[in-house]
């Protein structure tokens, strides 16, 4: 696509994106940061030394990038281990399906940038940085690849900071969101990816649980549409929830699974990562979490620990969709 026409295109967005400053946005943003500041202060009191080994993973921060760019922005996590497995597994079936391309690393939570960097040393560039390091190495068609599963209000300010940087580049691109995207969102996919993951626990008397964020975005709704895609899909007995979410919520799911003869509910991240929520919300033995719950609705319960990211499938998902962008650039 000519830079032009990409240009008008995100004129758009980032006017939409920039719509959802009202009160909405306002909340959000507030959920967020209240967010990322409990998780900064029970990792500044923990140290988070037991997250694995941060010399595992690569931070993506090289220069000499060349003309060609894939930049992959993720929320970020400080669990070393789940970083290198999801976010850096995605991250490297995107250098090997396009190895004309440089691929780097943005975060978005400077927060997470901030706790990394102080505990292990690690220097992650956030999105201003990453764009700005595509500029100064003189990248030429750069493509932004968020690792988020749906079109929220996050997604919404990547496009509008790629757009203050458009005029920079001869062309960009940014990918779809797993699965979340528009009106337009096809999860012939990503169902029965869902399922696979736990195909181990069907035994007719386990519900299969996958613990989203949730938001007050109008995009909160893919979790419906996803539960109910998997359902027409035939997948009855895995079942979508979310930590934030007011519809999709832990009560929804027990009432739906009340009286259906479960005695096991298995638990797994709807996330790209297993960070901060998958081990606190989800499966700690906290008074509030999924696991203790479950547990008190009388179920026995197990939790993995493994994010999207991880899984081979998932990731080719995000490859397509990098290849739609190159095929929309010409590059």
């Amino acid at each position: 696509m000519k830079n032009s026409s990409w240009k008008k295109m995100m004129a758009a967005a980032a006017v939409s994106a920039l719509m959802l400053s009202g009160s909405a946005f306002a909340a959000e943003t507030e959920s967020l940061e209240a967010q990322e500041s409990t998780e900064a202060e029970m990792e500044e009191e923990e140290e988070n030394y037991m997250t694995g080994d941060a010399s595992m993973d690569d931070p993506l921060n090289q220069d000499e990038i060349g003309d060609k760019e894939i930049l992959v922005i993720s929320f970020g996590t400080s669990y070393n281990y789940s970083r290198y497995a999801s976010i850096g597994g995605i991250e490297r079936a995107i250098a090997a399906a396009f190895p004309d391309w440089s691929v780097r690393r943005a975060f978005t939570a400077n927060i997470i940038i901030d706790h990394v960097n102080r505990r292990d040393g690690v220097e992650i560039d956030d999105v201003d940085q990453g764009l700005q390091r595509a500029i100064d190495n003189g990248v030429k068609d750069l493509i932004v690849c968020p690792t988020h599963l749906m079109e929220g209000y996050e997604y919404a300010d990547i496009i509008a900071a790629v757009a203050q940087y458009a005029d920079a580049f001869e062309s960009v691109a940014v990918t779809k969101p797993l699965f979340g995207y528009n009106d337009e969102t096809d999860y012939d996919e990503v169902v029965p990816i869902l399922s696979n993951i736990m195909e181990n626990y069907n035994d007719g008397e386990t519900a299969l649980v996958y613990m989203g964020h949730g938001t007050e975005a109008d995009s909160d709704k893919d979790y419906g549409e996803l539960q109910q895609a998997l359902t027409d899909g035939g997948f009855e007995n895995v079942y979508i929830t979310t930590v934030e979410s007011e519809v999709w919520n832990t009560e929804r799911v027990l009432d739906v699974i009340e009286g259906k003869g479960y005695k096991k509910v298995v638990l797994h991240p709807l996330m790209v990562v297993a960070g901060d929520h998958a081990h606190n919300d989800m499966a700690s033995f906290e008074p509030d979490s999924l696991r203790t719950q479950f547990q008190n609705a009388g179920y026995e319960v197990d939790c993995i620990l493994d994010g999207l990211g991880q899984v081979p499938e998932i990731q080719q998902i995000y490859v397509e969709h990098v290849q739609e962008a190159v095929d929309q650039i010409g590059g």
